[in-house]
């Protein structure tokens, strides 16, 4: 599958209510503070938190590019997604629900989230899902492109900190702030909303001061989404009759997403400097997520026709390997061309209706202290972090069959589907195909962790700091599901659903539709509602007993991880003359996992009944991996400087990809489908890299700069979905696993800047300007892989931002937009093609 992705962001003062106390004002964080009074002029909001993340970036011992609050408040952001996507390097995808979602930094998504320097994921899952998390609540981001040995490790793209607010962050005193957003689709044309409220205060005690604060917030999203596809592509001559010789979708159709989430958030936080030298701190957070939606499908199964007319062929022609049902690789060896038209006669035209309950519960707790002396720096912290999570789906699919569907593979980058006559578009005579199925799991994860680091200045003419620290986690997690159910009593697609007895508005008109299928009309789906309330109901009209499926043990497991890492790094910096220096770190982390995971396998007609025989498995793993990191930067004046880093990362794989369970859809008895399976490899390794990085940057003005920077990663065991064909038992399915490419690696460059103009006449100097851009290149580069020569999955070559801004006389403005180029979402690596492959290997979706 192929994507391409843009969006354009808006934002003026007159989007959100600040309220602040009379006499106090947020203090602005970082270097900039200090500058800004260092040159008795004043400067606020969005300019000075784009100055605040300027010093940031250039004061750093990494590579690093930072946001902080007043940025991600100036902007319509929901999430700290959406402002990621403008940090240099950085790319997002526009998910199911229209949010920002899954940012990847420079072109990998092995990323370690950390929460004030905590480690935070999402369910079972190593990530985090950064679109839970409001703007509102965050302090400040900071996105680490190189990594030190005093970072966690977990990452191979790097570490992207999140900073919650914290009551010390403003002046002494009571702050309240409000914050409000409301914002209208423009596919679902429904009105969306957030609303904050924080509220912090300081005060006086003894010899130091205490702190406390509450932030609060609520979030409401309504959602379309529709898209069109194109399904896997297939040689004809093991297809309907008409047209040998061709490469044709297997089938064509579209989905439109619908519905709604709501996001609460609250977190606290309590500060206390007991001494100059103390200070005590603990906080918490919670985040949930409840969303209710559909996903309504519109299909043709192609290749389930008896025949193919008016057949075009495109001049892409070439030599392929197939299986023995036409799909790409396998023994047999085909002259084809990609078919750019055709007609597809007595096929079965569905829609479905997928209904949609998902939530997620995150909690955070965390304390810790702080001693600072003149020459020695310790910070211990305790932390536990628990993430629920549970999704709920019931799908019902209907037909009307012998239909006649024109298709155009590609026009312009996308299908055009076109059912003559537009059967779909009345509610009789459709008949219940295939099965009820449930798709149900949930998961429940919990961490203890305890980090204690130290620093120690040494008066030396070279060596400025010894940097000691270690860290013990203990994780645990939990994953059960379920995906099935039974067929329709009697033939299937042969029962009409008017004949059962359901409520008159069982079908109704899709809520939206797709404008590539059918000139845009809508088509009648089962009702989603009903769906959702009336579970039981449909359940016993396909013959199954009431109440949830029970869990399939090919798809549970239960994993424990304990880690064990211990760091030491020195800082060392160089004076040349009265302007330049030469300063950076060089450090050693070394680090231990130990893992037990449970799952189980299934033994087709394995049992002595002739039933399939379920085994428990268990694998125990345990790894060391030394993870050295080295940086130079020579700062030629207070302008000009110029950084190169080295780092050895590892990322670990998620519980699932380890799940030794191999889960397979039940035989139906249609040769012209192909079935599914999946699992996990519980033999994968731990992803590697080695990282090597340099930039120029260049910083002028109060806020302004420009830099440019190069990457390489040369990387080992990237884990990747591998899909093959497997006979299991006499039947035919397609396995969908993870797998460890042997080596890969990927290069490119950035550039950044951000320029105010304040040369400009009065009223004209509140302008300022700002942009990035990427350029990434990724290669497989294992000899006889599969995916050999192929780019990486999810790496756009080249993504850009751009935006413009304007702050004057208390008005604050922004737009921003972000563009990536298309990229690859699937690769089937059951085989490989001579000549022209990208219309072929890869989904085309707009």
């Amino acid at each position: 599958m192929n994507r391409i992705a843009h969006s354009l962001v808006l934002s003026s003062s007159a989007l959100a209510l600040t309220i602040w106390s009379p006499v106090h004002a947020q203090e602005v964080q970082g270097a900039a503070a200090a500058d800004v009074a260092g040159n008795e002029i004043v400067v606020t909001g969005q300019r000075a938190s784009l100055e605040a993340a300027r010093n940031i970036k250039k004061n750093s011992d990494l590579i690093v590019d930072s946001i902080v609050a007043e940025d991600i408040g100036k902007l319509p952001d929901t999430s700290v997604a959406s402002a990621l996507q403008r940090v240099a390097g950085v790319q997002v995808v526009n998910g199911f629900n229209n949010e920002i979602q899954s940012p990847i930094v420079r072109g990998l998504g092995d990323i370690l989230t950390t929460l004030d320097g905590r480690e935070i994921f999402t369910g079972v899952g190593r990530g985090f899902s950064f679109q839970d998390l409001p703007a509102e609540a965050i302090g400040g981001i900071d996105v680490y492109k190189s990594n030190s040995a005093n970072l966690i490790e977990g990452g191979v793209a790097g570490v992207i900190d999140m900073k919650l607010q914290k009551p010390f962050n403003f002046d002494k005193g009571l702050t309240i702030a409000a914050n409000g957003r409301v914002y209208n689709g423009r596919v679902s044309d429904e009105t969306s909303y957030t609303a904050s409220l924080l509220v912090s205060n300081t005060w006086d005690v003894g010899d130091g001061r205490l702190g406390a604060l509450i932030d609060v917030s609520y979030a409401r999203n309504n959602f379309s989404r529709p898209v069109s596809f194109n399904c896997d592509p297939r040689s004809t001559n093991h297809g309907p009759a008409g047209a040998p010789d061709l490469v044709l979708p297997t089938c064509v159709g579209g989905t439109t997403d619908t519905g709604h989430n709501t996001r609460p958030q609250v977190n606290a936080a309590r500060q206390w400097e007991v001494t100059p030298e103390l200070d005590l701190y603990h906080d918490g957070l919670y985040t949930g997520y409840r969303s209710t939606f559909a996903t309504n499908f519109i299909f043709a199964d192609l290749f389930a026709g008896n025949s193919i007319t008016n057949a075009t062929a495109s001049s892409d022609c070439f030599t392929a390997p197939v299986d023995n049902a036409g799909f790409l690789g396998g023994n047999n060896v085909e002259n084809l061309c990609i078919g750019q038209s055709a007609t597809f006669n007595g096929v079965d035209a569905l829609t479905s209706t997928q209904a949609k309950k998902q939530s997620t519960d995150q909690y955070v707790l965390g304390g810790g202290a702080k001693w600072n002396t003149d020459t020695i720096h310790v910070v211990f912290d305790a932390s536990y972090i628990q993430s629920k999570n549970a999704n709920r789906a019931i799908i019902v699919d209907v037909a009307k069959r012998n239909q006649s569907v024109d298709i155009l593979v590609n026009d312009n980058g996308h299908g055009t589907t076109q059912m003559v006559g537009d059967p779909l578009s009345t509610p009789d005579g459709f008949v219940f195909a295939n099965t009820l199925f449930q798709d149900l799991n949930k998961s429940n994860s919990r961490q203890y962790a305890f980090k204690l680091d130290s620093a120690f200045d040494v008066d030396s003419s070279f060596l400025r700091q010894v940097q000691v620290g270690a860290r013990y986690s203990d994780r645990q997690g939990t994953f059960r599901a379920v995906a099935g159910g039974p067929s329709f009593p009697g033939p299937n697609r042969g029962t009409l659903v008017d004949s059962v007895g359901l409520p008159s508005d069982f079908m109704v008109r899709s809520p939206d539709s797709i404008p590539y299928i059918n000139g845009g009309s809508h088509w009648y789906t089962p009702n989603a509602d009903y769906l959702l309330n009336n579970t039981d109901d449909l359940r016993a009209l396909y013959g199954a007993p009431a109440g949830d499926p029970d869990w399939d043990p090919t798809r549970n497991y239960d994993a424990a991880e304990k880690t064990f890492a211990a760091y030491m790094q020195g800082k060392y910096q160089l004076d040349i003359g009265d302007v330049s220096m030469i300063d950076g770190l060089v450090g050693l982390r070394v680090v231990r996992t130990n893992r037990t995971i449970d799952g189980t396998s299934r033994v087709i007609g394995g049992a002595t009944d002739g039933s399939d025989l379920f085994v428990p498995v268990n694998r125990d793993t345990s790894d060391v991996y030394v993870l050295p990191n080295a940086s130079i930067r020579f700062k030629a004046n207070d302008q000009l400087q110029f950084r190169g880093t080295y780092a050895k990362t590892m990322a670990r794989p998620t519980f699932g990809d380890l799940n030794p369970g191999l889960s397979l859809a039940a035989p139906g008895g249609n040769p012209n489908v192909i079935l599914a399976g999946s699992g996990g490899n519980p033999d994968l390794k731990a992803q590697q890299s080695h990282n090597f990085d340099v930039t120029a940057e260049y910083y002028f003005g109060r806020s302004s700069y420009v830099s440019l920077a190069g990457y390489y990663r040369k990387l080992k065991d990237r884990v990747a979905p591998d899909t093959t064909i497997q006979v299991i038992d006499g039947q035919t399915y397609q396995i969908t696993q993870p797998r460890n490419l042997g080596s890969s690696n990927l290069k490119g460059i950035e550039a950044a800047g951000q320029f105010f103009l304040d040369f400009l006449p009065e009223g004209f100097d509140g302008f300022g300007l700002m942009g990035t851009f990427t350029y990434a290149d990724s290669k497989v580069t294992t000899k006889g892989d599969l995916l050999e020569g192929q780019q990486l999955l999810g790496v756009s070559k080249y993504s850009y931002t751009a935006g413009a801004l304007y702050e004057k006389y208390g008005i604050t403005a922004r737009v921003v937009y972000t563009w990536r180029s298309g990229y690859n979402e699937t690769a089937f690596g059951a085989g490989t093609l001579t000549g022209s492959t990208d219309s072929v290997q890869f989904n085309k979706v707009k």
